[in-house]
């Protein structure tokens, strides 16, 4: 999932000004540790296969540590994760290791920008999962996004995606939130801070994160800006009109219970109309 802005606090000698993506993503799988990965990942199985039987070949934008592509590749799919942050990627990387062979040969971990990325070959099925397309927060990126997905399909492939969904943003406002997790190594308090801005449908989440370590006593803290995009049936229609596809589906995530005005996590998939 991709930063959009950050600064780094630090009380107790860490350098400061330091990328705090590079820091978020060593404590990244610990704060999702609850995240049912599993679960995600047999939903998009069944969606694949509903709309794209016959899919063998995904490219993920916005792939993470690779949790979502490793369990993918289980199921004998062959991906390729395209991820912006290096940190995460070479946690990607390091997991390949403890997977089987033949799953971790289904796996591929390269750096690039979701909105740029041209890897001068096609898949069966594009995803991007856990709001990477609310993140591409401008007109222009939503747009570069969408056209990355079209040049990656073969004609008649999907592109699966979720995303945070206006009228429940809307009607049922984002609150402030804290999240605690702790291992054997590491605690970690994150703080939520959210501001609206309607007038351009995003999102600031103020992120605060104190890690505190068990073993010296130290504590570090972060402090990130995220800035995500809402967005609506009318204009997730249009963009992907003006992408060459046609939707096909568009339902609550994990749930499949209609779309409405507190239907906060929607998917949408666009399936390629190229020939």
């Amino acid at each position: 999932m991709l930063l959009a802005g950050f600064s780094v606090i630090n009380c107790l000698g860490v350098l400061v000004g330091i990328n705090a993506f590079a820091n978020y993503a060593n404590y990244y799988d610990l704060l999702y540790r609850d995240k049912d990965y599993a679960g995600e990942a047999y939903y998009v199985h069944r969606l694949i296969q509903r709309y794209m039987s016959g899919t063998k070949t995904v490219l993920e934008l916005g792939c993470g540590t690779g949790m979502h592509a490793s369990l993918l590749a289980e199921k004998d799919y062959t991906v390729c994760g395209i991820d912006l942050s290096a940190e995460m990627l070479e946690i990607a990387r390091q997991r390949l290791l403890t997977l089987p062979e033949k799953q971790a040969s289904r796996l591929e971990f390269m750096q690039g920008n979701a909105q740029t990325v041209r890897l001068n070959r096609q898949f069966d099925a594009v995803i991007s999962l856990f709001h990477v397309i609310s993140y591409q927060s401008t007109n222009s990126a939503l747009r570069d996004a969408f056209e990355t997905a079209r040049v990656h399909l073969k004609p008649g492939g999907i592109f699966l995606f979720d995303c945070w969904y206006g009228p429940a943003v809307l009607s049922d406002p984002p609150t402030v939130r804290i999240k605690r997790l702790e291992n054997e190594k590491i605690r970690i308090t994150r703080v939520a801070e959210p501001t609206l801005y309607p007038n351009h449908n995003t999102v600031d989440v103020k992120y605060h994160v104190m890690i505190h370590d068990r073993v010296t006593d130290k504590v570090e803290e972060l402090e990130e800006v995220h800035t995500l995009r809402y967005l609506f049936k009318p204009e997730i229609d249009l963009l992907l009109e003006q992408h060459g596809f046609s939707c096909v589906a568009v339902d609550e995530w994990m749930v499949d219970k209609g779309v409405g005005s507190h239907t906060w996590n929607v998917y949408f998939i666009g399936q390629s109309q190229s020939v």
